[in-house]
C-alpha cells in the first residue's frame, strides 16, 4: 500500500475512532432516572405547595433545587394512572379494567431497557388482573416483560399487607416477613442497592411507593408503632396515621438523594416526585385558607390535581415554579428524550424534558385530556371525560367551568351568556375534546337508571384502590 493510500486509510480510521468517541460520549452522559409515584397523596399534602398540615422537608428542598410545577395532573384512581404514566397513552386507547396492564403495550420499562438502561421497580404493582381473570393474574413474570431487569414489589401475586409484614415478591420469590418488617423500609434499601451496584452505567428506578394509601396505620416512627397490635390496623385518629405516613414518605425521598450524593452521582440524576391521584376522601386538610377534602376517585381538582417536582442538577434548573401544564402521558416521550430514544408512535404525551433541562426544547401544552372509567360494565360514582387548560375545563356532557372562579364547580357557565373570553376557550377545549377517541358512557347511564346500587362485591375492591 502506498504512502497516500496510507495517509487516507489513517484519516478514515482516525473519523470512525472520533464517531465512535463521540457516541460513548454521549451514551456517558445520559442522566440516571428515578421516578417516584407516591399513592394517594394530592397537591396539597405537600408543604411548599401550600400545605400546612404536613412536614416534607426533603421534597421542599428537591423544589429550591430544581423545578416545581403547580399544574400536573393524573388520572383520578391508581390503576388508571399507572396505565397511562408507563405507557403514555390515554385511558380511552389502552385502558382495559383495574388493576390491568396489556400484555402488548410497551412502557418506559422496555423503552429504557432497550437504550441500555440497567432497571428496576419496587413498590405497588397491581397490574396482573387479578381482579378480572386475566392470564397473567399469577405470572410473576410480568415486570419482566414490561422492561425491568430486577423486582421488589406488593400486589404482584396475593394482596397481603403491604407495610407491617408485608406480603412481597422480589425477583420470583416471596420474602420471608416479621411484624417488625416494614413494607416501604424493604423497597427503599433495595432501591438503594441497586443504585450502589449499578453507579458506573446509566440507570432507571421507577418507584410507584405503597404509601400513603389506606389503610392509615403507624410507621417505624410513629409513637403507635410500639404496640404490635396497632401496627396492623386502623387507630381512631387517621389524619395523624396520615401525616405520619407523608413524613415518612418524605424521609425515603431523602434516603434516595442522600445515597445519590454519597455515590456523587446526584448531579447527572433525575429524580422525580409526584403521586398518582388525589388524597382518600377521609381526610380533610388545610390548604389555601380553606378545608381541602380529599378527592380519590374524583375528576374534580382534588381527584386528580398532583405534585410534580424534579431535580436534575445538570439540567441547570434551580429554584423554578412552573405553572406549564404536564399531563401523565408527558412521562413517557420525556424520558424518552433524556435516554436518546425515539417517540413509539402511538404515545400521545409532550415532553417536558426542555423544562428540566436547558440542553432540550419543550412546546407547552395548551390543554390536557382525561379519560375516565376504572371498572368496566360496572356502576361508578365517577366517570368521564374532560379537556381543560390553565382556567377552564370542558366535560363531555357539556358541562363548562371557569376554574378560577369555580374551582370546586359547583356550578357550570351558562352556555348561552358566554362572554368574548369565555367562548374562545369553550370552543378551542370542547375541538380539543372531539379529536379525541371517546368510550360510550351510555352504558354506565343504563346501569345507573336499573337500580342505582354497585355490584356486591364494590365495596371490597374499593378497599383495593
Amino acid at each position: 500500500m502506498n504512502i497516500k493510500a496510507n495517509f487516507f486509510l489513517s484519516v478514515f480510521l482516525l473519523n470512525i475512532l472520533c464517531l465512535c468517541s463521540d457516541a460513548y460520549a454521549q451514551v456517558k452522559k445520559r442522566p440516571n432516572i428515578i421516578l417516584i409515584m407516591a399513592d394517594d397523596i394530592g397537591y396539597e399534602t405537600t408543604n411548599i405547595n401550600g400545605g400546612v398540615d404536613y412536614q416534607t422537608p426533603q421534597l421542599d428542598n428537591m423544589a429550591k433545587n430544581g423545578i416545581r410545577f403547580t399544574n400536573c395532573f393524573s388520572q383520578p384512581l391508581c390503576t388508571p394512572s399507572r396505565v397511562k404514566i408507563m405507557t403514555g397513552r390515554y385511558n380511552s386507547d389502552n385502558y382495559v379494567d383495574f388493576e390491568y396492564l396489556p400484555y402488548e403495550e410497551t412502557t418506559f420499562g422496555n423503552i429504557l431497557k432497550n437504550a441500555g438502561y440497567k432497571t428496576m421497580i419496587a413498590g405497588k404493582w397491581q397490574l396482573n388482573g387479578q381482579q378480572i381473570g386475566a392470564e397473567t393474574a399469577n405470572d410473576i413474570t410480568t415486570p419482566s416483560h414490561f422492561g425491568f431487569d430486577e423486582y421488589c414489589l406488593w400486589q404482584l401475586v396475593g394482596k397481603g399487607s403491604r407495610y407491617a409484614k408485608p406480603e412481597i415478591t422480589q425477583n420470583g420469590q416471596k420474602l420471608k416477613t416479621t411484624i417488625d418488617d416494614y413494607g416501604p423500609d424493604i423497597f427503599s434499601s433495595y432501591i438503594l442497592n441497586f443504585i450502589d451496584k449499578n453507579k458506573d452505567e446509566p440507570f432507571f428506578v421507577y418507584y410507584p411507593m405503597v404509601l400513603t394509601h389506606s389503610p392509615f396505620t403507624p410507621t417505624p416512627k410513629s409513637k403507635a408503632w410500639a404496640d404490635h397490635k396497632m401496627r396492623l390496623k386502623e387507630g381512631k385518629n387517621k389524619k395523624e396515621a396520615f401525616q405520619d405516613m407523608v413524613s415518612y414518605t418524605d424521609d425515603i425521598v431523602g434516603r434516595i438523594r442522600q445515597k445519590l450524593k454519597d455515590l456523587k452521582i446526584d448531579d447527572n440524576t433525575i429524580v422525580i416526585w409526584t403521586g398518582d391521584n388525589g388524597t382518600a376522601k377521609s381526610i380533610t386538610s388545610s390548604f389555601e385558607g380553606e378545608n381541602y377534602k380529599g378527592g380519590k376517585g374524583s375528576l374534580k381538582n382534588n381527584g386528580t390535581h398532583v405534585s410534580l417536582i424534579c431535580e436534575f442538577p445538570n439540567g441547570g434548573m434551580k429554584n423554578v415554579v412552573s405553572d406549564n401544564l404536564i399531563e401523565f402521558s408527558d412521562f413517557v416521550p420525556t424520558l424518552c428524550d433524556f435516554a436518546m430514544q425515539p417517540i413509539p408512535q402511538n404515545v400521545v404525551g409532550k415532553s417536558f424534558a426542555g423544562f428540566l433541562s436547558k440542553d432540550y426544547k419543550a412546546t407547552p401544552r395548551e390543554n390536557i385530556f382525561v379519560h375516565y372509567y376504572a371498572r368496566i360494565n360496572q356502576v361508578e360514582s365517577s366517570y368521564g371525560t374532560f379537556t381543560r387548560n390553565k382556567n377552564y375545563k370542558y366535560y363531555w356532557d357539556g358541562r363548562f367551568y371557569d376554574m378560577v372562579k369555580d374551582k370546586w364547580e359547583n356550578k357550570p357557565l351558562n352556555l348561552k351568556k358566554l362572554n368574548t373570553q369565555e367562548l374562545i376557550n369553550y370552543n378551542e377545549l370542547k375541538a380539543a375534546l372531539d379529536s379525541k377517541k371517546i368510550w360510550d358512557f351510555s352504558k354506565v347511564e343504563a346501569l345507573n337508571k336499573t337500580d342505582g346500587k354497585k355490584s356486591s362485591n364494590s365495596s371490597k375492591k374499593k378497599k383495593d384502590e
